[in-house]
């Protein structure tokens, strides 16, 4: 990921990873009888939901909530990775409310379009955008998204990524952050 510093793995995470993962094993049997087809997917959201009790994914499209929950499954029984979501779809009144609190903390408009839109350009408002966590899972969606049509699009948000179907694989190029993105305000 480029990012101005690394930020190390915490060693938490990684037994937050094998427990979850445990668990999913341990959900497998009654995730066959549920879903023998998708098994392996309904298992896994038992046991992230396990892991990430807050998680919203309401919201999201159809396409974004598929391509989430076949990359976190991939990421998960594959790779031992977990891959939670912090934020998705945000109704307009909250993303305003979002935008408003950093024009407060930033003083301008334009500093506050570095880290948060304002409702009408933002990919959360249409149910398309992934705020994810923790490091380690945004690096492996980073690596791996692209199979999903899921793609970190700006250099300052590791953790921000959008479902941005039709590009074959091709990630668009990144930008420095939001406020590039032109547009009303």
């Amino acid at each position: 990921m480029d990012e101005p510093r690394m930020i190390p793995p915490r060693p938490r995470d990684r037994v937050y990873a094998v427990v979850t993962l445990v668990l999913a094993v341990l959900l497998l049997p009654a995730a066959l009888v549920r879903d023998a087809g998708r098994a392996r997917e309904v298992a896994c959201r038992w046991a992230l939901r396990l892991r990430f009790p807050a998680e919203d994914l309401t919201g999201l499209t159809a396409g974004a909530l598929a391509a989430f929950t076949a990359a976190r499954t991939e990421a998960l029984w594959r790779h031992g990775q977990l891959i939670g979501l912090t934020s998705g779809y945000r109704d307009p009144a909250a993303q305003q409310r979002l935008f408003d609190e950093e024009v407060r903390r930033c003083g301008s408009t334009a500093s506050a379009r570095m880290l948060v839109l304002p409702p009408a350009l933002s990919p959360h408002v249409r149910g398309l955008a992934l705020d994810v966590r923790p490091h380690e899972g945004a690096r492996w969606l980073e690596e791996h998204g692209a199979r999903y049509d899921l793609y970190r699009v700006y250099d300052n948000e590791w953790w921000h990524f959008e479902y941005l179907p039709g590009r074959g694989g091709t990630p668009p190029p990144r930008l420095p952050h939001p406020g590039v993105i032109s547009g009303p305000l």
